[in-house]
């Protein structure tokens, strides 16, 4: 199973709203990989690190699909591409933030292009609360810990909140 979360906070090219960008992401990477995909309910998140950036808009699709991670890294990349984003600063406002989480539960360390499985999915709720959504018994590949395990450890500053204009 390839897990991937999805976010923006900006409109773009594709919609007027952040959870429109995510909405049409979700779309368009099921046509270009021509697969069905399992989806989250979205969550409204503020930045990390915390800035005066706009509210997140969240969520992770699961699917399944042969494709070597470095492939499904370039598609993502122009999806994100497509929709506007352009690659200036690190943790900056975007469009769309496509981010490959977990493969099949694979490791990958190839520190100048891909590290699988995220480096920091462990510690951003607005990762795992909808993760938690598509495949709740999930465990991290390195750590062995349940997505439960995880929410658990979060920091309690960290605000997760259900998404409901989903207009």
């Amino acid at each position: 199973m390839i897990i991937i979360a999805v976010g923006s906070n900006l409109s773009g090219v594709w919609s007027d709203t952040p959870y429109g960008m995510c909405q049409e992401a979700v779309h368009r990477l099921s046509t270009e990989l021509k697969c069905s995909i399992k989806q989250s309910s979205w969550y409204q998140t503020s930045p990390i690190p915390p800035s005066s950036q706009p509210l997140y808009i969240n969520g992770v699709i699961a699917l399944t699909k042969e494709i070597e991670p470095i492939e499904l890294l370039k598609t993502l990349n122009k999806l994100e591409a497509e929709a506007g984003r352009v690659r200036q600063q690190v943790n900056e406002a975007r469009p769309l933030d496509l981010d490959i989480l977990d493969i099949n539960a694979q490791i990958i360390e190839d520190s100048t292009r891909l590290i699988i499985p995220h480096p920091r999915l462990h510690l951003r709720g607005f990762v795992l609360y909808p993760l938690r959504d598509v495949c709740p018994h999930w465990r991290h590949p390195i750590s062995h810990k349940s997505v439960d395990e995880l929410i658990t450890e979060l920091p309690k500053d960290q605000e997760i909140v259900p998404y409901l204009d989903e207009k």
